[in-house]
């Protein structure tokens, strides 16, 4: 049976609703004009006034139906994906996929330079067949009604080849995406010709593992400084997302406020969010988490990779050709010799401009090494 074919549409009762709960925000109090405790009102304010009196519904409709969309049941699973037929003699497979908190929104710029190189200045010999699902539990795809339901990498690759019918073919992501592309190198290496990813998953270090570089025992440091500093959003993910989730579903402004400051934390916008990242475009990714009312389902992804997944142990190796392409402004920036300790590291390099949003921020850098990495798999 065919995928069904799959347009966004935001129901008439939705946008009285969200009119309605525009119109009546309670705001809390704040002692700074900046960042400095979190999201800065000033701007989260500015952006609500956006949303209720200048963001168009039809236009944002219009927006995310320029990508061609679907619909697939895996294994009785339901599965939203984007898919760009790739323009070129020979476009080759591409599992191309996000992280929290992101949605196919922000690979509109990204996905077509993938499929039809030659529009944009490239050859048509690099040209990718793209296809982006959301994650179990995220934006359209269906919501896990029990814990542990699905792993991503298991509905992704039979998306991949029962459904699209590729034997082979790339995975690229960035933050859970990049998780996701290392499990479907563990558990399918057969299929996948090479991975590319933006993070990755940590080794597992014993007595017998080589000593730290110079170079890993810095990035340790960072990631822990991070962690202290930055991480308190994935703690409570990881520990008691359902508790948030209640809030978070239930206004927009409390929605925003959680989404926006990691856009404003994690990307590289030289201090003004709104010149990488229009309102229009922010609001996009709002309404794909309120529509759908994933945030409590895409949080609780955290807990259940914490509690439910199995671990990774010393005997796991990536055997699949990987290369790692590094963003200056993102969470964490692993070292070459970090990642060789559990992945074959084929290609590596810290690109000039981009944080956590790189199909976004830096699309063209983003596709250039993607493409280079596969010219080198064909090689």
């Amino acid at each position: 049976m065919p995928d069904t074919r799959f347009a966004v549409a935001f129901a008439p009762v939705l946008r009285q609703d969200l009119r309605r709960r525009l119109d009546r925000i309670r705001w809390s109090d704040a002692v700074t004009a900046d960042w400095g405790y979190g999201t800065d009102k000033g701007f989260l304010q500015a952006l609500m006034r956006h949303w209720l009196a200048a963001y168009d519904l039809d236009e944002a409709e219009r927006r995310m139906n320029a990508l061609p969309q679907f619909h697939a049941s895996v294994g009785g699973f339901g599965i939203h994906y984007v898919r760009l037929q790739g323009v070129g003699p020979s476009p080759k497979p591409l599992l191309l996929m996000n992280g929290w908190p992101s949605s196919f929104v922000e690979y509109r710029r990204l996905a077509p330079m993938l499929a039809d190189p030659a529009a944009f200045g490239g050859s048509a010999e690099d040209a990718f067949e793209v296809v982006m699902p959301a994650l179990p539990g995220f934006g359209y795809s269906d919501r896990p009604t029990r814990p542990a339901q699905v792993w991503a990498e298991d509905v992704f690759h039979r998306l991949m080849t029962e459904h699209l019918g590729h034997r082979r073919y790339l995975a690229s992501g960035t933050d859970i995406g990049a998780g996701v592309a290392t499990r479907l190198a563990l558990k399918h290496p057969e299929a996948l010709r090479g991975i590319h990813l933006s993070a990755v998953a940590d080794p597992v270090l014993t007595s017998a593992s080589p000593p730290l570089s110079p170079a890993e025992i810095a990035f340790r440091a960072r990631a822990a400084q991070w962690e202290a500093e930055e991480g308190a959003y994935a703690h409570l993910h990881y520990t008691r997302p359902q508790t948030l989730a209640f809030a978070l579903a239930d206004s927009p402004a409390g929605l925003a406020s959680w989404i926006v400051e990691k856009f404003h934390a994690w990307s590289d916008h030289g201090g003004d969010l709104l010149d990488v990242f229009p309102a229009d475009m922010l609001l996009d990714t709002l309404m794909v988490y309120w529509a759908t009312g994933t945030i409590g389902s895409s949080m609780r992804s955290y807990y259940e990779h914490r509690h439910f997944r199995p671990k990774l142990d010393p005997a796991n190796r990536v055997t699949v050709p990987t290369a790692l392409c590094v963003w200056p402004k993102d969470l964490a920036r692993p070292p070459r010799e970090w990642a060789q300790r559990l992945y074959d590291v084929r290609q590596y390099a810290v690109q000039a401009h981009g944080g956590h949003f790189p199909a976004w921020e830096a699309p063209e850098a983003y596709a250039g090494d993607l493409r280079r990495f596969a010219r080198s798999l064909d090689a």
